[in-house]
């Protein structure tokens, strides 16, 4: 199995929703199905199928969180030698030079991407196209409004 890139704040934001539902959730979870089960003829107890429901859905999600980190190439963009150039976990401020708006992303794995967080995947259009430039340097970008140009004002390694 290939190795999925990860920063540490990503891995760290994932450890800690599997934390919370392996020592709240799931015990909650478990005290509702008891309580549910002490009222009785389960067949039309809907407080104990909800709670089931639950119980699986939460399970699902530690199962996948537990993939997620195993499969996870933790990288720590404080320690990356890149020379100035752009590279994984990146911070990047560009400015568009068809609007001129300045605008700030961090190169993150696919899974912890979040535009409304200046946070885009590794794998989106935009960062395979800075990847390897340097500050300075002007890359043309095919989006899905079409043709952008951006402009990298600088390049943080936090």
């Amino acid at each position: 199995m290939n190795k999925v890139p990860m920063t540490v704040a990503g891995a760290e934001k994932l450890k800690a929703e599997l934390n919370r539902l392996k020592s709240v959730e799931r015990p909650r979870i478990i005290q509702a199905i008891a309580e549910a089960r002490a009222h009785g003829d389960l067949s039309e107890n809907a407080e104990y199928h909800a709670a089931k429901e639950q119980q699986g859905f939460i399970e699902g999600r530690i199962k996948e969180l537990e993939h997620k980190l195993a499969h996870a190439q933790v990288i720590d963009p404080t320690t990356v030698r890149a020379n100035g150039k752009v590279v994984f976990g990146a911070t990047l401020d560009l400015m568009d030079e068809h609007n001129g708006q300045q605008v700030t992303y961090q190169i993150v794995g696919d899974h912890e991407a979040d535009i409304t967080a200046g946070k885009i995947s590794v794998s989106s259009p935009i960062a395979r196209a800075l990847i390897g430039k340097e500050q300075g340097d002007v890359v043309d970008v095919q989006v899905p409004g079409g043709q952008r140009q951006y402009e990298i004002l600088d390049i943080r390694y936090v």
